[in-house]
């Protein structure tokens, strides 16, 4: 998948995600950490993607949104702004209106969290043949999806099929920033081989 097609999905699939060096329990720059902790305090929901570890997606953004630095608030898919903007907006009281739109469940805590077999009995409800695998915890995960259903599909199209079947959640805000890989079962047998070739290569 592209980069762009990346970023559009996450923008697709978060009603309110910040692009921020750092996470927000550990922010890497002053900026984003008074971004984030402007959002905590209005206690909605939000995604976040730390583009110190997603150098790829750091050098694209700016072409899509047109603003060049770090943070980056997006709700619906629309650039607000950075730090001085989110700053403004939530000094003179538009802030919080703007995020509680996005999110109906205003005010839902994040904590509960679906656990890994929510995840995977969710996805399979949409897509019954799927063989799923899900790394990572809490409300960021990289969910492997392998199923007949993807054959002859676009990257998008595959991602946007399993994207569907966590649209509660990811509204919700009890799933943030996931990452998809879907593969046809041809596919994944396929890099399986290629992984296991790989292995055999290293050991010789």
């Amino acid at each position: 998948m592209k980069t762009e097609d990346k970023i559009r999905n996450q923008l697709a699939a978060n009603p309110i995600i910040i692009y921020m060096k750092g996470i927000p329990t550990n922010p890497q720059c002053g900026f984003s950490a008074k971004s984030v902790g402007i959002l905590n305090a209005a206690k909605i929901p939000y995604a976040y993607v730390n583009v110190l570890e997603a150098p790829f997606i750091r050098e694209k953004i700016p072409s899509i949104s047109h603003w060049p630095t770090y943070p980056q608030l997006f709700v619906n898919g629309e650039l607000v702004g950075g730090c001085d903007i989110i700053e403004e907006m939530y000094n003179n009281g538009s802030l919080l209106p703007l995020l509680t739109d996005a999110v109906p469940t205003k005010g839902q805590a994040t904590n509960d969290a679906l656990t890994i077999s929510e995840v995977v009995k969710m996805v399979q409800q949409g897509i019954p043949d799927a063989k799923v695998l899900v790394e990572g915890e809490g409300c960021d995960l990289l969910i492997t999806v392998v199923s007949s259903q993807f054959s002859d599909l676009a990257l998008v199209k595959k991602q946007q099929l399993v994207m569907a079947t966590l649209k509660e959640p990811l509204a919700s805000g009890k799933l943030h920033a996931v990452s998809v890989k879907a593969y046809t079962p041809d596919d994944w047998l396929d890099k399986q081989m290629n992984k296991d070739k790989g292995l055999l290569q290293i050991q010789h």
